[in-house]
C-alpha cells in the first residue's frame, strides 16, 4: 500500500472486483475546461464566477458537472472563452458536443436536458476519455491517474482529459468513456489503452469494467453477468428491459442481442486480500441465477 493510501490492498491492481460501481446519477454531463486550482468539492463554488455559475446551473438541472484540463497543462488564456463539452449519455443514441462560450448565458443547458444539442455547440464524431486526477478529493487519484492520463494522451492526442472527482476513489485510476458513460477502474496504463481502443470500436472489455453510469447498481450487475455469460461485448447490444426487487434481491430481464435472459443478483461482501476487516467497506454483487427466456409464440386459431 502506497504512502497516503487508505484503501484496502488490491483496490488499485484489479484484485478487488469493480463491477456494478459506476456512478448512478450521471446520464447528462457538462465538462468545463479550467486549468486553475480545483476545489475539493465543485458544489462549494470556490471557483471563478463564470465557472461557478455553470456548475450551479448544471446541478440545478440534474446535470453532472466536471472540471477538465489537458494532461500536463495547467494554463490557458482566459480571453478565448470557456471550452465546454456536453454528453447526453441516456438511451441507445448518446451524443457528445463541444463549444466555446463567453459565459453561462451562452450555453443552453435546458437543451441538453431535452436531448438536443445547444446552438452554441457542435457534435463531436469521436469519443473522449476522462481520467480522474483530483488530488484534493483523494491522493490516489493524482498518484495513479496523472501518469495514466499522460500516457493515454500520447496514444490518443486531443481525446484525453484529466478530470475532477468521478466517484469510486478506491478504484483509482478511474477512466470514463463518453458519450456512453462507460466506467473502468483500477486501471493500469496498458489496461486503459485497451479499454479506450475497444470503446472506439464500439465495444467494452469486462476486465476492470465498473459499468455504465446512470443505471442502478443491481442492474449494472445484471448486465455484467449477462455479458460474461454470452461473451457479448458490443456497447449497445446489452440492456435491462425490466426489473423488480424483493429486499436485496433484484430480478432483471436483460436483452443480449436477440436473446433475453432472466438474471437474479444480490449484494455480496468481498473479503479483501488483507482479511475480513476490510469486507465491510467493499460491497459487490453475486449472481444468484441466470436463465435464458424462451420466446413467446402466439398461436393463431384456424379460420372456420
Amino acid at each position: 500500500m502506497a504512502r497516503g493510501c487508505e484503501h484496502p490492498i488490491g483496490c488499485h491492481t484489479g484484485q478487488v472486483p469493480t463491477l456494478a460501481s459506476a456512478t448512478v446519477g450521471a446520464r447528462l454531463w457538462l465538462l468545463i475546461e479550467y486549468a486553475g486550482a480545483w476545489p475539493s468539492h465543485l458544489e462549494s463554488f470556490e471557483l471563478p464566477e463564470k465557472i461557478s455559475e455553470l456548475v450551479r446551473r448544471a446541478l440545478e438541472r440534474g446535470i453532472r458537472p466536471q472540471l477538465i484540463r489537458r494532461p500536463g497543462k495547467r494554463t490557458r488564456p482566459q480571453d478565448q472563452g470557456i471550452r465546454v463539452l456536453l454528453a447526453y449519455a441516456a438511451g441507445d443514441r448518446p451524443w457528445l458536443a463541444q463549444g466555446v462560450v463567453a459565459g453561462p448565458e451562452d450555453l443552453d443547458l435546458d437543451a441538453l436536458v431535452a436531448g438536443v444539442v445547444p446552438e452554441s455547440c457542435i457534435l463531436e464524431d469521436e469519443p473522449v476519455f476522462l481520467v480522474c486526477t483530483h488530488a484534493k478529493r483523494n491522493v490516489c487519484c493524482a498518484r495513479i491517474g496523472l501518469p495514466l492520463a499522460r500516457s493515454l494522451a500520447e496514444n490518443l492526442p486531443d481525446r484525453v482529459w484529466e478530470t475532477s472527482h468521478v466517484g469510486g476513489d478506491r478504484y483509482a485510476a478511474n477512466l470514463v468513456c463518453l458519450p456512453h458513460g462507460i466506467f473502468y477502474g483500477s486501471m493500469s496504463q496498458a489496461a486503459a489503452l485497451s479499454a479506450a481502443n475497444a470503446y472506439r470500436s464500439g465495444e467494452v472489455i469486462l476486465d476492470r469494467y465498473r459499468g455504465r453510469a446512470g443505471i442502478p447498481e443491481p442492474l449494472q450487475a445484471a448486465e455484467h453477468f449477462a455479458r460474461a455469460h454470452t461473451g457479448e461485448c458490443s456497447v449497445g447490444a446489452v440492456a435491462v428491459e425490466s426489473s423488480r426487487s424483493d429486499g436485496d434481491v433484484t430480478e432483471a430481464v436483460v436483452r443480449c442481442g436477440d436473446v433475453r435472459f432472466e438474471v437474479v443478483v444480490e449484494p455480496s461482501a468481498f473479503t479483501a486480500p488483507c482479511g475480513t476487516a476490510c469486507a465491510e467497506t467493499i460491497t459487490t454483487y453475486r449472481l444468484v441465477s441466470l436463465d435464458r427466456l424462451t420466446p413467446v409464440r402466439y398461436a393463431t386459431p384456424a379460420l372456420a
